[in-house]
Parts: C-alpha cells; structure tokens; sequence
C-alpha cells in the first residue's frame, strides 16, 4: 500500500494514503466543518492556495457531477481526508471523488487523523504544508508526530519537506483574487434588474441565486475600472467572495470607493472585506478563520439567528470603523467577529458570509431580495 504524508511548516507531520493526482503541491493549511458538499468545497475559488482539510468523516461516497461545481476547475490546492470512499452510490454521480482530483492535479490524503490535526491548527493557527509521497522502502512511520522523533531512515526526506512547506507563499500580502478572476465578462439570467458582479473568486451560484429574484448578471473581471461598470448602466453592483488577503487588492477597493453612492453595492466575502477597507476601515488575519456550513449569526437589525456557511481567514477590525457612517449589522456568535456592515448615508451593505451557500444552508437566501428592494428603491 503506497503511504503519503502531509508535513507541515512547523515539524508536525501526519500520515494517509494518497489519492487523486500527483503528491506535489503545497499550501495554506486550513478546515472545513461542512458535513457535505465537497465538491462544491474543492471547486470554490475561495480556496485558491489552500490545502482544505474535512472534518466529516466519509467523504467520495456519492462521487462528482457536472452540476455541483462552483467555477471551470478546482481552486484547492489538497484535500486531507479521514475516510475515503473509492466507489461513489449515487445516480447523479459521473465520477469518483479519486478520478476527478486526479483528472485535476490535486493530491489527496486520506486515512489521516482529521481530529488530531483540527486541534493542531486550532491551538497553532492556520499552517503552511505540503502533501508528498513516503519512499516505497521508507520504515514504519507513526500516524502523526514530530519530524524530528522520526527513525534516521527517514528523518532527512522528512525534513526536506519541512523545508519545501516554509517555500510555500504565506496569504497575508498576496493578491489572490487577480488568479481567479474572470479573463471576459460573461452573463447569466434575463432578469429586469441588471447587476454587474465585480467576480474577486465567484462562486456560480450567487448568479444563479440573483437570477432567481429576477436579476440579469453581468459578470466582469476584478480589474474593472469604475468608469467601465458605470457604462454597463447597473442597477446595483455585487461585490464577490474570492480567496486571500484584501488589503492588496486597491485597485478594487478605489473602483469601490468611486461607486460608493451612485449605484446600491452588495458584498459577500472578499467582497465584504473590500467594502469594508472602502469605507475607512482596515482587515486582519484571523488564526484559524471560519470554514464550513454550521456559523451562527445575529442580526442585529432583527435578533434573529442564521446558521450560516462562511469561508475565510481575514475580518474587518471593528475598532477601524467609523461609527457615524457605518454600522455594524451582523456578529459572529462563536468569536464575535464582524459578520455584517451596513453604510449609513449610501446604498451600501455587505456580509462576512455566504447567502448562496452551495454547500450549507439557506437561511441567509433573503438577503438577495434584500439587494432587489435596494435596487428597485433607487430606481424610483
């Protein structure tokens, strides 16, 4: 049975038997908690550069189709799994989970133990890693431990891929969202209102959502200049979700700045950090961040609590907002973290969350309506 290993930046290792395609790639470490929806994980562009590690157990039992997908290709750089099922039951299915990464180029892991290393990245915080191949002649190696514990057979392989995980790009300071963006604008629905997406990493089912309460799409590449989106005459402009850090992306955050008070805005993710540095503020990076389809939310306009499904390893810092022009809508109920803004004086609103969800669910869909009630007043 070939053996592969995820090592990570700090010396901390883990043990799983590859799947997918080839042992080579490497990067941020980090954990979903969604208890399905994997290929709609893999396939978020949110998670370009990432490493993304399953918290549910079985994972591949229903394989892959045509339909479940969130853009082109898969934006993960790996997926770490505990228990890998190779025979997908399910009559949607048209793949293995296997077939699919591998068809893609990302390696996978499983038989890992997932707790062991949740509990690591919770205690550490979010860590560089790479998965790679253990010599067919390499000797026993416990399921998890510390490179420098390992036999001296295998110790110095090891510890050359501590070294290739510190190679791998830290997140903080990279503009991620110029990677994924779409190279042309493109549409989606035949809707009356007509809103142009700014796409920082756009998951194809917020078009998708907004052509369900009646919305034409345009979506436009994240380099689009303010004076180009004013020329497709929006009703409204949605910011998108997309991977990485925002602060280095102001060629966004000055467009968004330009557009602030002449169209309603509309951000989710990404897009709600870029509003939120748009407007004054500033982001940080988290520890560990929030992934997967089970984040309470509070709204503090109703009290109401939404589960909700998040994806992200920065914030806004509320200390940097300012109070007489922005409110802060949503919290976090498992850390207290910004979770939603709202401009005082402009058509503005945006949240730390995921309304589309795919995967996770639908409690936050009315917030699509929300953006249609903003963009039919300012018709008026």
């Amino acid at each position: 049975m070939k053996r592969g290993i995820l090592v990570l930046e700090d010396g901390n290792y883990f043990t799983g038997r590859p799947f997918g395609g080839p042992a080579t790639m490497g990067g941020e470490v980090v954990f979903n908690t969604s208890l399905t929806g994997y290929q709609e994980i893999l396939t978020d562009p949110s998670y370009e550069g990432q490493v993304v590690t399953l918290t549910t157990a079985h994972v591949g039992n229903y394989g892959v189709n045509a339909e479940d997908i969130e853009s082109a290709t898969p934006s993960a750089a790996g997926l770490i799994v505990r228990d890998y099922h190779p025979t997908p039951s399910n009559w949607r299915s048209n793949a293995s989970l296997h077939d699919y990464l591998k068809g893609a180029g990302i390696p996978g892991l499983s038989n890992v133990d997932t707790r062991a290393l949740v509990l690591h990245i919770r205690s550490r915080g979010v860590l560089r890693g790479v998965i790679r191949p253990l010599p067919d002649d390499a000797p026993w190696v416990p399921i998890a431990g510390q490179v420098e514990a390992l036999p001296d057979a295998i110790r110095g392989v090891v510890e050359g891929y501590v070294a290739e995980a510190k190679e791998v790009p830290p997140m903080a300071g990279l503009d991620l969202a110029s990677r994924v963006t779409t190279e042309a604008p493109w549409e989606h629905g035949a809707g009356d209102l007509h809103v142009v997406a700014m796409d920082f990493g756009l998951k194809r089912n917020i078009a998708r959502q907004l052509a369900r309460v009646g919305c034409r799409v345009t979506v436009v590449p994240a380099t689009t200049s303010a004076e180009a989106i004013r020329a497709l005459k929006p009703d409204g402009v949605l910011l998108s979700n997309g991977p990485g850090d925002p602060e280095p992306v102001q060629y966004a955050v000055e467009t968004i700045r330009e557009l602030l008070g002449e169209v309603p805005i509309f951000g989710i993710c990404l897009g709600h950090q870029l509003l939120g540095l748009a407007v004054g503020g500033r982001t940080y990076k988290m520890s560990f961040g929030h992934r997967g389809g089970n984040h309470p939310v509070r709204d503090l306009d109703t009290g109401r609590v939404e589960i909700t499904a998040q994806n992200h390893g920065f914030a806004i810092d509320p200390s940097s907002l300012n109070g007489r022009e922005v409110a802060i809508t949503h919290l976090n109920l498992n850390d207290e973290t910004i979770a939603g803004i709202r401009h005082k004086r402009h058509p503005a609103f945006s949240v730390q969350f995921h309304p589309e969800a795919s995967p996770g669910p639908h409690d936050s869909h009315h917030l699509f309506q929300q953006f249609v009630d903003l963009m039919e007043r300012a018709r008026r």
